[in-house]
């Protein structure tokens, strides 16, 4: 996400409150004002949706980040369980190296040499190509071991990086989000609280009072409860509870105390399960916003929904029909 929207409305935002306050005062030049004014609260409205898209970055950012660490802790280990491996082989090569090669031309002329019959000759060959064999066993061992060990070491390194990239494109996510972030609230602030209503009408949909319908299982019906219970808690980005939460972090909290596990993203969960259409939602159902999907409800039944919209609002029970609906997914039987 870029700033244009942001910066569009530092700059003609404020000038477009001045001229709705000139419309009190001089209605003679009024004409302007309430389309200035429109297309402040414009602005603003399209920065709360876009804070939503990049809110989503962010926890997908998360994820990777930690898949990343997660793969450089295992091919760490792994290149730590080989050099063990290798280092195993250590008294067994010193050995052959200090004995010298058995099978050479030398120790098969001792052996003959020292030999007190035929039977004993034979013996002390086929002793000798046995100590062959094993050093030949030992020494490819060792090479194969080293090899392995050289393996594990690059992909822990090349594991290494690939995590500090990760964490530094989370980290730069995180610092925009909240860049993004204090501009919304500055410029959020500057509108009159009529259109701060409108504007989270049109983000969240209007508040309504929640009926919720029969769960049609025990899991959906702890997971519709628990949502419910957090209604009036605030939005933060970022938030999984207890006592604030943002959209996925919602429906991750109120599944959790169900017994089942959802990711903190409305993207990841929105492959979750299996799909059902607008007229077969259930209570418990998840529906999806936007496209890409960067909004996530919990369906409770006479087409309402409960969800955490936007910064500044409180978790709140609105109609599931509100602008931006693209699909929905049921993660329980």
């Amino acid at each position: 996400m870029t700033r244009s929207t942001h910066r569009r409305w530092t700059r003609a935002a404020a000038l477009a409150l001045t001229a709705g306050v000139a419309v009190v005062l001089t209605p003679s030049v009024g004409s302007a004002a309430p389309e200035s004014a429109g297309d402040a609260r414009q602005a603003v409205t399209e920065t709360a949706q876009q804070l939503s898209a990049l809110d989503e970055q962010v926890h997908e950012a998360t994820a990777t980040a930690e898949q990343q660490q997660a793969a450089a802790a295992a091919a760490a280990g792994a290149a730590a369980q080989a050099q063990a491996e290798l280092d195993a082989l250590e008294p067994q090569l010193r050995a052959i190296a200090q004995t010298g090669y058995v099978g050479t031309t030398r120790g098969r002329l001792a052996a003959f040499l020292t030999s007190g019959s035929v039977d004993d000759l034979v013996q002390q060959m086929n002793t000798l190509d046995q100590l062959a064999s094993h050093a030949d066993a030992v020494v490819a061992e060792a090479a194969a071991a080293r090899a392995t060990v050289e393996q594990a070491q690059q992909q822990a390194t090349d594991a290494a990086a690939a995590a500090t990239a990760a964490q530094a494109a989370l980290e730069a996510q995180k610092a925009e989000l909240q860049d993004e972030l204090a501009g919304y609230q500055a410029d959020f602030a500057r509108l009159s609280a009529v259109d701060q209503v409108r504007v989270h009408n049109v983000v969240s949909g209007p508040d309504v009072v929640a009926a919720p319908a029969p769960a049609p299982s025990e899991a959906a019906g702890v997971a519709v409860q628990t949502a419910l219970a957090q209604v009036g808690d605030m939005y933060a980005t970022g938030g999984s509870g207890p006592d604030t939460f943002d959209c996925s972090g919602l429906t991750q909290y109120a599944y959790a105390a169900a017994g089942v596990s959802l990711p903190h993203s409305s993207r990841a969960q929105s492959t979750l399960g299996v799909a059902v259409s607008r007229a077969e939602l259930q209570p418990g159902d998840l529906v999806f916003f936007y496209s890409p999907i960067s909004h996530v409800g919990m369906y409770i039944g006479n087409g309402q929904m409960v969800h955490a919209s936007v910064t500044g609002k409180p978790v709140a029970v609105t109609s599931v029909d509100k602008g931006g609906y693209v699909s929905a997914r049921r993660v329980t039987g």
